[in-house]
């Protein structure tokens, strides 16, 4: 070997190492924005006071963005300059991500929803009156004067969201072109038994994306939403309440200036770089070692397509497209494996996107703590799991059967973490008039007459809005005026009523009959119910995480050379549409059905859900998502099956082969190489 030659592939070899280490650094980045964008969706929904239905459109349209140029940029793209394309997609989240956090600066100050004028001179004796007896709260529900709509306008009840939503598709655009002309350009250009590996450890970088991202929703949700413009002393909610708003906005612009460095390294690599290992004149040779797998799981009547030259004109790439996508789908294999991740994907995206409102409401848990929970426990867990798949298929060599069962094990594993998790919960948050009743008693139905009781009829009070406090029995009242408080002293968040006739009846005379601002913790082991919990669900991560780069080979494996591309493309487009789009929305439909009491808008009208009814929402979430999981399971077997037959035939092929050539060799005492493309071609054979 010349020096000169040596030198050039070390060159394409630093080359290779460069694109890994950049495609790594943005997957990472569109990680640590994704996941921001899922972290901050509890608080999206309180800043507009929208329903969860709504934020699933929202989060959505992400993949609607992906819906709209995927197919294209996968098919054209890989013809075309793909790092360069990487590059301009990095530049479009950055865009995205800027134009999300745009409508804070539009917006007026965040008013959340109070029952009662709260003091803002810290050194008033000013005591406020709950239960006013003189004055019909009712009737103050039903007046709401011009300042108060053109407030509602400017704040949450707005259209300012639809911001959000453009900035999010804008994400989906530029996420586009990252995975299938990333992925296709490392398969392309690393050797065979390497790529598993560099697969995994890009997947695994970008694993740190998401913790990342879930610990800096973490932190931006306890910063209040309006830092810096309102005097904090004056709030008399915590991070702990659920009309709590954090500073959403901010994350979306560190996430942004994160994904626009991460398009600088893409703009300096080569359109293509030689095989990895390879040398010249060893290269026809080692690329039929290095495809010899992958040809065996092919249609056997599509092989013959590998062979042709690549169109060069934009004519012939359209021309050529629609016969692709026909020879890409009557792959049997590369269709149902589609459809199985298809199925576990809408299980998945549902589970991501509402955990931590579920470990909110059913565990009783800040959105902030739930945040952190997920960023620090389960996405380690989900890394180490990847990094564990990638690792089992090199040391142990497995092809595509052998990664086919990895997954399946680990799939069905997860799947009986999930049914366990089902029957893992806490009661019902004990709130007067919505889960029982004043006396302390559960209640089954709710309604706004519910609300009302002996207790508080005097008081006038207004059934619409949610200003919880606690009291000394564990009781929560959904406001200070329907626990009958008649007097209040201090300010802001150390405000406490007294007097309060509700309170009364459930506790013995001369005991306090106080309240304090804020909903009641939960009582019983729902502490221990939580560690148990995180337990199953940490474990579940890891083990459903160890068949994902597995599940990946098989599907890499199971599709032609030329079509990598379109095929990675096609799947991105069929999963992130149909298990994108819908999961949110459905899901977060079917959870709003869950809600006990909503919130109110200034301007009067439906808000943000407050309080669920925990069993109600615990069985429909976790219900629905271990049925997707079962169906995934039941898909992953039908796809083991087709893959063994289709190795047994691979095998009895191959037999009949050598004992061809034994036979040949015997009687003519050569040596006889047949190369059949398909049965037509069974008399072109070239003999040595």
């Amino acid at each position: 070997m010349s020096v000169e030659s040596k030198k050039t592939r070390e060159a394409c070899c630093s080359k290779l190492k460069l694109f890994l280490v950049s495609l790594a650094f943005a997957y990472f980045a569109k990680a640590f924005c994704g996941s921001y964008v899922k972290s901050s969706v509890t608080q999206i929904e309180r800043r507009f006071d929208i329903p969860s239905s709504l934020i699933g459109v929202i989060d959505g349209s992400f993949e609607i963005g992906n819906l709209l140029v995927i197919a294209f940029v996968s098919y054209f793209g890989a013809k075309f300059h793909r790092p360069r394309l990487i590059a301009v997609g990095c530049l479009i989240m950055a865009v995205g991500s800027f134009l999300m956090a745009l409508p804070h600066f539009f917006q007026g100050p965040y008013k959340y929803e109070t029952s009662v004028s709260h003091s803002k001179n810290v050194n008033s004796t000013e005591s406020i009156l709950p239960c006013m007896t003189n004055h019909s709260m009712a009737a103050a529900d039903e007046t709401i004067d011009l300042k108060t709509q053109t407030d509602c306008e400017k704040t949450a009840g707005s259209y300012m969201w639809f911001y959000v939503l453009v900035g999010n598709l804008l994400r989906g655009i530029g996420e586009t072109p990252i995975m299938p002309l990333g992925v296709s350009y490392v398969d392309d250009f690393s050797r065979e038994e390497n790529t598993p590996f560099y697969l995994a450890c890009i997947h695994t970088v970008g694993i740190l994306g998401p913790m990342f991202g879930y610990m800096l929703g973490s932190f931006l949700a306890k910063i209040y939403v309006d830092i810096g413009s309102v005097d904090l002393d004056t709030l008399t909610i915590t991070y702990k309440d659920s009309r709590w708003v954090g500073a959403w906005w901010l994350g979306f612009i560190v996430t942004g200036a994160v994904v626009l460095l991460s398009s600088i390294p893409f703009w300096f690599l080569p359109k293509s770089l030689p095989k990895q290992g390879q040398e010249q004149s060893e290269s026809k040779n080692t690329q039929l070692a290095t495809v010899q797998e992958q040809e065996n799981f092919l249609p056997e009547e599509n092989q013959e397509h590998e062979e042709k030259e690549k169109p060069v004109t934009f004519q012939e790439l359209a021309k050529d497209f629609i016969p692709s996508l026909r020879r890409l789908f009557n792959n049997s294999i590369y269709s149902m494996m589609i459809l199985t991740y298809l199925v576990a994907v809408n299980g998945f995206i549902g589970l991501i996107t509402f955990k931590p409102k579920y470990m909110e409401q059913i565990y009783g848990h800040s959105a902030s703590k739930s945040i952190f929970l997920i960023g620090i426990l389960n996405l380690p867990a989900v890394a180490l799991g990847i990094i564990t798949g990638g690792f089992v298929l090199k040391r142990f060599k497995l092809g595509v059967v052998g990664a086919a069962r990895v997954s399946i094990a680990s799939s069905f594993g997860s799947l009986c973490l999930l049914c366990i998790q089902i029957f893992v919960r806490c009661e019902n948050a004990e709130v007067a008039g919505l889960t029982v009743s004043y006396q302390g008693v559960p209640q089954v139905s709710y309604n706004q007459q519910t609300l009302l009781s002996q207790c508080n009829m005097g008081c006038s009070c207004s059934t619409k809005h949610w200003d919880p406090v606690c009291s000394y029995n564990g009781l929560t009242y959904t406001s200070p005026c329907l626990a009958g408080c008649q007097t209040s002293t201090g300010t802001g968040k150390e405000m406490v009523f007294h007097n309060c006739t509700c309170v009364g009846e459930m506790m013995t005379p001369g005991m306090n009959m106080s309240v304090e601002l804020g909903q009641c913790p939960r009582k019983g082991d729902c502490d221990y119910m939580f560690k148990i919990y995180m337990t199953l669900s940490v474990v579940g991560s890891f083990i459903s995480a160890c068949g994902g780069t597995p599940g990946y080979i098989v599907l890499l494996r199971s599709i032609q050379q030329d079509l990598k591309s379109l095929a990675l493309g096609m799947q991105t487009l069929i999963v992130r549409t149909l298990g994108g789009i819908p999961p949110p929305i459905y899901f977060g439909a079917l959870i709003d059905r869950t809600c006990l009491k909503w919130g109110t808008k200034l301007c009067g009208g439906r808000g943000a859900c407050r309080i669920y009814d925990s069993d109600s929402f615990r069985i429909t979430f976790m219900g629905l998502i271990t049925g997707l999981y079962f169906l995934s399971n039941m898909l992953w077997g039908v796809l083991y099956l087709k893959l063994v037959k289709k190795q047994k035939k691979i095998e009895l092929r191959n037999q009949a082969k050598e004992n061809a050539l034994e036979g040949n060799g015997v009687s003519n005492g050569h040596a006889s190489i047949s190369i059949a493309k398909n049965k037509d071609d069974t008399d072109k054979e070239s003999t040595i």
